[in-house]
């Protein structure tokens, strides 16, 4: 589904990314992992346009997302949910969901109704503004939102970064399940545990480069692995 190949990308003169390959199949749920600055984010914002890739390829559903512009690459079917959640603030919940509709090209399809059935939570808080909610809730927003464009592959960066651990447990509640309805993922957060019991499979970044990629069983059987390049 999704095909990344030799990318390299940088920040003004100071490259961040360096050979960078990975892949997501159909229905797979894959993680970004590593210590902070390695390049996860980097890489999911080059994926999305955000970043310009210096060189590499970008292949989803076998259309080059070489060049492409942000919103062009979110018509292809990529849903993002950006670290620091960025949800419109005068906007309420309702708004913030219906704004980002797209319809989908087959059945089923996310609407409103879905989302607040996904997080109850939100549907109490329908009518509040961006503004108005909770850490957690602007997250469940987040997803919610990126939901509502139904995307072919849902991208999620710091899933769970900052959230309190009853809302934690249930932003992996939200994703199993939707990994239970063939929901392709791929994801960037810190809990390794967590995303060991839901990801088929991993990448580690270490400074641009990919050091290690596996199965979860993989993972939780290397603990040196752990140690040395996620410091757990």
């Amino acid at each position: 589904m999704l095909a990344v190949h030799g990318l390299r990308a940088s920040y003004g003169t100071s490259e961040i990314l360096f050979d960078i390959s990975l892949e997501v199949r159909p229905g797979e749920v894959v993680s970004l992992l590593g210590r902070n600055g390695m390049g996860k984010t980097t890489t999911l914002r080059s994926i999305m346009g955000i970043v310009r890739p210096r060189a590499g390829s970008i292949v989803f559903n076998d259309q080059s997302l070489h060049g492409l512009p942000p919103f062009r690459i979110a018509r292809t079917g990529l849903g993002f949910v950006p670290e620091g959640r960025l949800i419109f603030p005068r906007l309420n919940v309702v708004e913030n969901l219906t704004v980002a509709f797209r319809a989908a090209s087959s059945s089923p399809a996310w609407d409103a109704e879905k989302v607040f059935n996904l997080f109850p939570r939100l549907a109490e808080r329908r009518g509040n503004m961006g503004n108005q909610l909770s850490g957690g809730e602007q997250q469940m927003l987040a997803i919610g939102r990126a939901l509502m464009t139904n995307p072919k592959l849902l991208i999620l960066d710091e899933a769970t970064e900052g959230l309190a651990p009853l809302i934690r447990a249930e932003i992996w509640r939200v994703i199993k399940h939707l990994k239970s309805l063939g929901q392709s993922i791929l994801i960037v957060d810190k809990h390794v545990k967590a995303l060991a019991r839901i990801a088929d499979r991993h990448y580690i970044l270490e400074k641009g480069r990919v050091a290690w990629s596996g199965s979860s069983a993989e993972l939780m059987q290397s603990l040196e692995t752990q140690k040395r390049l996620l410091g757990v």
